[in-house]
């Protein structure tokens, strides 16, 4: 078997589990490790996945523990626990916080001097930044799933609106994954075209409003999902087997991933998303791309609701 690459999972739930399943089909790693608390939950879902080995590339998957890590050039992070009835957003953060004090410490001593750090529980933007500051790491070094999903749901909308496949549809979301997310449609383009000249030419509703509700239909996305079926688990694996991608073909790839800001649009000291290229080290570059005075107004306004929020539970 081609070394491809090593990836453990922490967290064998929807989303780890589903992710784990992506990372097998997409054929890019060689080994997966899964680790969980519920030795048999990970262990079935292995077993489940070994099954169908025969279908796809070769690749080992496995259930294990902590020392397991070792040799893994990414850790996605999926555990987390779910928000009670009438539980508030802080309390929920708290009890996530301690879940991820129990994840850094015991996989700390496994990592390699270039493993990387992929975050993907919520609230994500604080717990990368959270990991961050417990770890020690390089900031390159964590990052988190951030808006990639975001940025896809906005794709899939306009995509929908326009008629226009979702991969000839260019744009992003950036800021906090959750209520404060900035869509950017002063950069969104179709063909060359920024997407109020393209509507120009159809000319068949309120483009402003139309957006307005795009914008908003992103935001409430993973709402309506949970409402009808209690998680969202398959995009956002597919948004995790995408940074994957990025990362271990050393891509140089431009994704929404979020990442420590230290000045960037005059934000410092939390983590969001921007446009941003990522490769083998991890977080390579922030982009300074050009926003509106609205949307920059924003994006700051997102990061003074994250470091509220941070600084509740710190």
């Amino acid at each position: 078997m081609i070394n491809k690459g090593k990836v453990a999972i922490i967290g064998s739930g929807f989303v780890g589990s589903t992710t784990a399943y992506t990372l097998m089909l997409d054929g890019v790693v060689s080994e997966i490790v899964v680790v969980d608390l519920n030795q048999d939950k990970a262990e079935g879902d292995v077993l489940d996945m070994n099954h169908g080995m025969s279908f796809v590339n070769p690749v080992k998957i496995y259930a294990g523990e902590y020392p397991d890590i070792k040799g893994s050039d990414i850790v996605v992070i999926t555990a987390g626990v779910a928000q009670k009835e009438g539980e508030t957003r802080t309390d929920l953060l708290k009890r996530n916080i301690k879940v991820f004090d129990s994840i850094i410490d015991s996989m700390m001593p496994y990592l390699e001097e270039h493993t990387l750090i992929l975050a993907v529980t919520n609230p994500v933007d604080i717990l990368t930044y959270y990991t961050i500051k417990k770890s020690g790491l390089p900031a390159h070094r964590v990052l988190g799933s951030g808006t990639v999903l975001d940025t896809s749901r906005l794709k899939f909308l306009l995509s929908e609106h326009t008629g226009v496949d979702s991969r000839n549809v260019h744009t992003y979301v950036i800021g906090e994954h959750g209520d404060t997310e900035v869509p950017i449609f002063s950069l969104t383009t179709i063909a060359g075209m920024s997407v109020d000249v393209f509507c120009e030419f159809c000319g068949k509703c309120d483009h402003h409003t139309s957006m307005e509700h795009i914008a908003l239909k992103v935001k409430n996305a993973a709402y309506e999902i949970i409402e009808k079926k209690g998680a969202t688990y398959y995009a956002v694996a597919l948004a995790v087997d995408r940074i994957v991608d990025s990362i271990l073909r050393n891509e140089n790839s431009i994704l929404t991933v979020s990442s420590f800001m230290e000045g960037k649009y005059g934000i410092y000291d939390v983590c969001l998303s921007l446009p941003t290229i990522v490769n083998r080290r991890g977080i390579e570059k922030q982009l300074l791309i050009p926003l509106s005075t609205e949307e920059e107004e924003a994006l700051r306004r997102s990061a003074e609701s994250l470091k509220e929020q941070i600084r509740n539970v710190l």
